[in-house]
């Protein structure tokens, strides 16, 4: 089995028809990692598909193999990919990294200026999104919607989050910021354009030298 044998698609109202096998699957798989999750119904992953924010894999035979969707905060200034998920028949193919790749462009498609944010405990995660260009924070630097922080009572570490008083818990805070993203492309732009002009200049002037070099030789002879 390899990756081409799924279909990674935004998911519709003709996927609806999943979503109880999907929220099952969360939660039994947030139960054998011994962590928790802002648990979700059936009808709120329903409704994300119905609203085209969510991503969906589905396997060459039909059946559903993933699953992950798009929450905004804070008047949509931050968005989270949540939920993410893959069937454990087809684990191990790549398809999570694949699902957090396309959910990634959808997210930046549909609020282009929004910070992404993720909260995992999951190692595996953590790495896709380095690879997308997250970076670790401080929980003080994701939304403080108290919409967004009611999710996690849920959560059998919720004690800890409140003991910590929301500064830290078990989760890895990790956040991708598209302003602070263009501030970098346009610093490395910049410094290409010095190294650039720089190498010309040298350039022209080993070509000087060589011109006057060559110069001398012509008088001497």
């Amino acid at each position: 089995m390899t990756i081409q044998d799924f279909d990674i698609q935004v998911a519709t109202a003709q996927h609806a028809d999943y979503a109880p096998a999907i929220c099952d699957e969360m939660a039994q798989s947030a139960k054998a990692r011994g962590t928790g999750i802002a648990q979700r119904t059936p009808e709120y992953v329903a409704n994300k598909m119905l609203e085209g924010k969510a991503v969906i894999a589905l396997h060459k035979d039909g059946s559903w193999a993933g699953f992950c969707y798009i929450e905004t905060w804070s008047h949509g200034d931050f968005v989270a990919n949540s939920g993410l998920i893959v069937a454990p028949e087809y684990r191990k193919v790549g398809l999570a990294k694949a699902i957090k790749h396309k959910i990634f462009e959808l997210s930046r498609e549909k609020y282009p200026e929004a910070k992404l944010f993720g909260l995992t405990t999951g190692l595996a995660v953590m790495k896709i999104n380095s690879e997308l260009g997250y970076e670790p924070v401080t929980y003080s630097e994701l939304t403080q919607d108290e919409a967004f922080w009611k999710g996690c009572k849920s959560c059998v570490n919720y004690d800890i989050l409140t003991m910590k008083e929301r500064k830290n818990c078990m989760c890895t805070a990790m956040l991708f910021d598209p302003a602070e993203k263009a501030k970098d492309a346009e610093k490395t732009t910049q410094e290409e354009k010095i190294k650039e002009i720089t190498h010309k200049a040298t350039l022209f002037q080993k070509i000087e030298n060589a011109l006057k070099s060559f110069g001398q030789d012509l008088k001497l002879f």
